[in-house]
C-alpha cells in the first residue's frame, strides 16, 4: 500500500463520494469532513454531523449532553483497497477528536447488509438495534422533510439498525458513561 494519510477536509469534496458512491445517495448534515489519501488521491470519506432528530439527541445521554450528539453519518472508501484501510481510516478520524467533546453515534444498516464490523474493529460501544418502520417519502427521492401534503399517504419500510456510541476524548467518556440510556 502508498502513503496513507488522513485529514480535515472541505465538505464539498465529500459530494462525488456522498452522491455517487454511497447507498443513500443524498447529502447529510456535515459538521466534520475527513478524508482517505492514498498516494495524494482521495481514496474514502467519512462525515459527521448533527442528527436531524432532537429527541435522538437527548435520548443519548438526556438533556445535559445532547448538544454534544453528532453523528458519524457517511462513511464510503473506493473498492479495491488494501484489507484494514478502512479501520485505519476511522481509527485515525477518532484519534483527531479525542481533544474534542463529543458524542459520535452511528447506525450499521442492516437492510444494507451492514452489520458495524468496522465499529466493532475501532471500539465503539454496540448499544443495541432500532426499532424496523416505516418513514414517509416522495416519488422523486427527495427526503421525507421536504415532502407537501399531497404525498403524506407515501411510505415506504426502512429496516433495523444496529446502534453504536464512541465518545473519543477519555476524560469526557468516563463522565458520559454515567448518563447513557442506551
Amino acid at each position: 500500500m502508498g502513503d496513507l494519510m488522513v485529514k480535515e477536509i472541505d465538505k464539498k469534496d465529500t459530494y462525488d463520494f456522498i452522491l455517487n458512491k454511497h447507498y443513500a445517495q443524498r447529502k447529510p448534515s456535515i459538521s466534520y469532513a475527513y478524508g482517505l489519501f492514498i498516494d495524494n488521491k482521495l481514496e474514502g470519506v467519512l462525515t459527521i454531523g448533527k442528527p436531524a432528530s432532537n429527541s435522538l439527541c437527548e435520548g443519548v445521554c438526556g438533556a445535559d449532553y445532547k448538544q454534544y450528539v453528532y453523528e458519524l453519518n457517511r462513511l464510503c472508501v473506493n473498492e479495491g483497497l488494501p484489507k484494514n484501510t478502512l479501520s485505519q481510516f476511522v481509527s485515525k478520524v477518532l484519534k483527531d477528536l479525542s481533544n474534542t467533546k463529543i458524542i459520535l453515534i452511528s447506525y450499521a444498516d442492516e437492510g444494507a447488509n451492514h452489520h458495524g464490523y468496522i465499529y466493532q474493529a475501532t471500539n465503539w460501544i454496540y448499544t443495541g438495534k432500532t426499532k424496523s418502520r416505516t418513514d414517509k417519502y416522495t416519488p422523486n427521492g427527495k427526503h421525507s422533510r421536504h415532502y407537501t401534503d399531497e404525498y403524506n399517504y407515501l411510505r415506504k419500510f426502512r429496516s433495523s439498525k444496529y446502534r453504536y456510541i464512541y465518545i473519543p476524548n477519555k476524560k469526557f467518556k468516563k463522565e458520559v458513561l454515567k448518563a447513557l440510556k442506551y
